[in-house]
């Protein structure tokens, strides 16, 4: 395959998980805020929000300080935003236009026609009226291209270089939204919660419900564990099960399968550290990595998975000299 029309599929794919997860964190931090809570929680919610993508600076710089409706106005909508929901749907579908050919009739489909249905809602204000309708639209289709192009493509290389976008964007997330989260209660969590003044029943319900609601966790949280809510197991069902759709270790397996599968002569190196990443996931325990500190562990693991996604840009979608 040629490298540049693996890299439209592999960035097709991440940006249509990225505009998903922004869709998905969003929508927590809305219900959040429609609860009872004092003004500096309510800006700290949404400045965590920003921090989970890196976007304060960019943010600051346009809007100044942090509003709710500035917020989701930059997150939503704004053209200059490059991980905007609006900036992620086009630019999934620019991808997708540029190997027309190479995706089935169905995929492109989708694509195109999430692109045009996004501008008939920004036209009439379907956002504004309904900020929780407008985010479930935007994970059904994210789901529906998922299952479209899982239904009807041949599971070839194209199909591994979609496959292998969408689970490095959702490892990457996940991470983010853990280390963050974590981070608002605990510089480097350990297992416990220094500040008494928030260590609430309401404030860990809501608190971690909100992790869990935010990756379609919460029933799975409740089938396995049947018990309260604690933030060792939440990070435990995110990073370390394998069963668990949207864990650490549930994409990073992905990842190591469909690098197998489009490996060449450049990717041997690429694909040991992936899969010395995996084994770290899949034998770990959550005591050990709480004891070194939660934080610390999350930034070497976004550091590996950037690491990862240069190399795969390297070795497969960027032409190597000769």
């Amino acid at each position: 395959m040629l490298s540049r029309t693996a890299d439209h599929l592999y960035w097709m794919s991440r940006y249509t998980e990225r505009a998903e997860s922004t869709a998905r964190m969003l929508n927590v931090n809305y219900e959040t805020s429609l609860l009872p809570q004092s003004e500096d929680k309510a800006q700290e919610g949404w400045r965590g929000l920003l921090s989970i993508s890196e976007l304060i600076p960019a943010y600051t710089a346009r809007y100044g300080a942090i509003t709710q409706e500035k917020v989701l106005t930059f997150m939503v909508h704004d053209e200059n935003n490059t991980s905007s929901i609006y900036s992620c749907l086009r630019g999934a579908r620019e991808n997708a236009r540029a190997v027309r050919g190479a995706l089935t009739t169905e995929v492109w489909e989708t694509q195109n026609h999430t692109w045009l249905t996004l501008n008939k809602h920004m036209r009439e204000g379907t956002f504004e009226r309904d900020p929780g309708q407008f985010f479930e639209w935007v994970k059904y289709r994210s789901h529906l291209s998922r299952g479209v192009t899982l239904g009807t493509m041949l599971h070839d290389e194209a199909y591994r270089f979609i496959r292998l976008g969408t689970s490095l964007e959702r490892a990457d997330n996940t991470a983010r939204l853990l280390d963050v989260k974590f981070h608002a209660v605990d510089a480097d969590f350990h297992g416990t919660v220094r500040d008494p003044k928030r260590a609430t029943p309401e404030f860990d319900f809501y608190h971690w419900s909100g992790i869990l609601r935010s990756v379609s966790a919460f029933e799975i949280y409740r089938k396995v564990y049947r018990d309260v809510i604690t933030p060792e197991r939440v990070a435990e069902l995110l990073m370390l099960r394998a069963d668990m759709p949207r864990s650490l270790h549930s994409n990073m397996k992905q990842l190591v399968d469909n690098l197998a599968a489009v490996a060449n002569e450049h990717s041997g190196d690429t694909q040991r550290r992936a899969g010395r990443l995996l084994a770290d996931l899949r034998y770990g325990r959550i005591e050990e990595i709480l004891a070194t500190g939660l934080h610390a562990y999350l930034t070497q693991f976004l550091d590996r998975v950037n690491e990862l996604g240069s190399r795969i840009s390297r070795d497969f979608l960027v032409p190597v000299p000769r």
